[in-house]
């Protein structure tokens, strides 16, 4: 999912009540069994003159501005390639899809995200960047390693990284204020946190107010705490679960600790509310949350008391990293202009243009200072930074059927109601059940 969107929220559900179904309707319409063969690589760069109509596909009303600002500048070097922009609700988008997957009808270019490319790669239906590369018109140096990795597989890479975000700590300032805490260092622990946030909650006790909180979206939670654990989720193949670790227990039982300490909201009440919620009503002093949400505070009352820190540290310092990816169709009428539309959009200057707009972060490495100086108080330059200790969300050929799992089963590890331990090896046991479904 972009950076910034208001679907993002809605990830899990709309992933999992499509999983099974999408996945049955794509594989169906598929002929090969590997991307990298069926849709080759071959790349023709196309001549000035070229003529086509290309469809490129979108789910971000938001972005459509800069979007269109990009193939103004396109059609400077392409005047006789148009682009029809065709945006689709998050909520239909991966639905039409897995239709057009099915029927060989897919858009030109269209956007793609980490938790549904792989089965698109595997199905032999999208084109590899493998000759763009060679050709020079690509060059994956100027991205996040851990995005050109989230883009490959079975070592060939498929989508060209559009944006990005990572996740920091929002920190409302004049809560801390209120309940006479000082702020911590940026350098702070895994120790600091629980204890600031315990220390708040009891402060604010009175204001129905707390320190901070926890939640089922693990992008901006228990991931990213499994990891700075030194557990992962699924492994590189993604054939085995990484659950049932002592690492990834340990970064899920920092959660459950959180909330009986009373320094989160019971994972109902966050069901109830989710925890940017509580943030942006003056309820929560510290909110671990994505690099998007930025657009949630610009020009609000509160934005002048927010600030940012990095995710506090574990066994090792870590963020999940996600963004967007252009690809384009294997089978597209119309390849060599959507390949040239595809390395336009990738490249410096039209990346720049998507952060200047602020549409996004951009994922092009030199073009994401506009970003930070949305906010210029609240260093947002976290977010950038965090870049360099990335890891990438964690993503499977069917990523929403264990992603499911996770929402049935580890609420009753963050109440409390079921030991850690006990909820991981459950999951891992079910979710490798269903990796070993995918193979």
């Amino acid at each position: 999912m972009p950076a910034h969107t208001t679907a993002r929220g809605a990830r899990r559900v709309l992933l999992g009540a499509v999983a099974a179904l999408g996945a049955a309707v794509l594989l169906a319409g598929c002929s090969t069994s590997s991307g990298a063969t069926s849709s080759g690589s071959a790349y023709d760069k196309a001549a000035k003159d070229t003529k086509a109509t290309l469809n490129y596909a979108v789910w971000d009303e938001n972005q459509v501005a800069a979007i269109k600002a990009n193939i103004k500048g396109f059609n400077e070097e392409y005047p006789d390639i148009k682009v029809n922009v065709d945006v689709t609700p998050f909520a239909n988008y991966w639905t039409k899809l897995q239709t057009q997957g099915s029927s060989d009808t897919l858009p030109d270019l269209f956007w793609m995200n980490g938790p549904n490319f792989q089965l698109y790669a595997a199905n032999g239906k999208i084109a590899p960047i493998t000759g763009e590369v060679k050709a020079g018109a690509i060059d994956p140096a100027n991205y996040s390693s851990a995005l050109n990795k989230l883009y490959t597989y079975d070592g060939t890479q498929y989508g060209v990284p559009k944006d990005f975000d990572t996740i920091g700590v929002w920190v409302n300032k004049a809560l801390f204020e209120k309940a006479g805490v000082a702020l911590p260092s940026k350098d702070w622990t895994w120790a600091d946190f629980q204890k600031t946030g315990a220390e708040l909650s009891e402060k604010l006790e009175a204001d129905g107010a707390y320190g901070a909180a926890g939640g089922m979206d693990g992008q901006t939670t228990y991931y990213d705490t499994i990891f700075q654990a030194g557990g992962s989720v699924v492994n590189a193949a993604g054939t085995k679960s990484g659950y049932a670790s002592k690492a990834s227990e340990a970064g899920l039982q920092f959660w459950t600790d959180l909330i009986k300490s009373g320094a989160s909201p019971s994972i109902k009440q966050l069901t109830d509310t989710t925890a940017d919620q509580w943030f942006t009503s003056g309820k929560l002093a510290m909110y671990q949350g994505g690099s998007w949400f930025r657009s949630a505070l610009t020009d609000t009352a509160m934005e002048k008391d927010v600030v940012v820190y990095p995710l506090p540290k574990g066994k090792q310092q870590a963020t999940v990293i996600h963004g967007v990816s252009n690809v384009v169709s294997a089978n597209s009428k119309h390849k060599a202009a959507a390949q040239a539309l595809q390395v336009y959009l990738a490249g410096k200057t039209a990346q720049q243009q998507q952060g200047d707009m602020g549409a996004v972060i951009p994922a092009y490495t030199g073009t994401q200072d506009a970003f930070t100086k949305t906010m210029p108080d609240a260093d947002l330059q976290v977010f950038l930074d965090a870049v360099d200790y990335a890891q990438p969300l964690p993503v499977s050929k069917n990523t929403a059927a264990w992603n499911t799992l996770e929402t049935n089963l580890l609420p009753s590890a963050f109440d409390g109601s079921t030991p850690v331990d006990q909820v991981a090896t459950e999951l891992a046991q079910k979710m490798d059940s269903a990796l070993g479904k995918e193979q």
